[in-house]
């Protein structure tokens, strides 16, 4: 495994749409391994493969206290959204920064894993707002395009 550089916001990847995966090669689960020790590294709670500079439809997230329960989503697509939630975001594109952004309060995701198997993944919450926010970086979409009002400095010791 190994960590890979974090791309922030200005870098001309993070605009750009990736590309679906015709193939779970060891390739492709070696990214996947990679983001989630990048992600973790980073303490974050989601990366998607642009993020690293890949254009890849391929998003990794761990939204559990203890951080050992990560979810490897290829292809990823949501089928369905219900409700409303309104809170902070971050994202490890956008260092120290935070802002007000509405998702749906439940999503169902479809995707493959890394056996090619297609799943479904159901998140409410957190794991929605999680999912939801992965995704959009899939499109070259970025939270600070979405945020109510102006970002903030957030605390780098909590």
């Amino acid at each position: 495994m190994a960590f890979r550089k974090i791309r922030t916001l200005g870098d001309p990847v993070l605009k750009k749409t990736a590309k679906p995966v015709t193939e779970v090669n060891d390739k492709i689960k070696e990214l996947a391994y990679d983001m989630l020790d990048t992600m973790y590294a980073a303490n974050g709670v989601g990366l998607a493969a642009p993020q690293i500079g890949v254009l890849k439809r391929i998003v990794v997230i761990d939204v559990s206290p203890e951080g050992n329960q990560p979810i490897v989503l290829i292809n990823p697509e949501i089928v369905s959204a219900s409700g409303s939630q309104t809170g902070d975001e971050g994202c490890l594109s956008v260092p120290g920064k935070a802002g007000c952004v509405t998702r749906p309060n439940e999503v169902t995701v479809r995707a493959w894993n890394l056996k090619m198997k297609e799943i479904e993944v159901k998140g409410t919450e957190l794991l929605a707002r999680a999912l939801c926010h992965e995704l959009d970086h899939l499109d070259g979409i970025v939270y600070v395009e979405k945020v109510e009002g102006k970002l903030h400095d957030v605390n780098a010791e909590a």
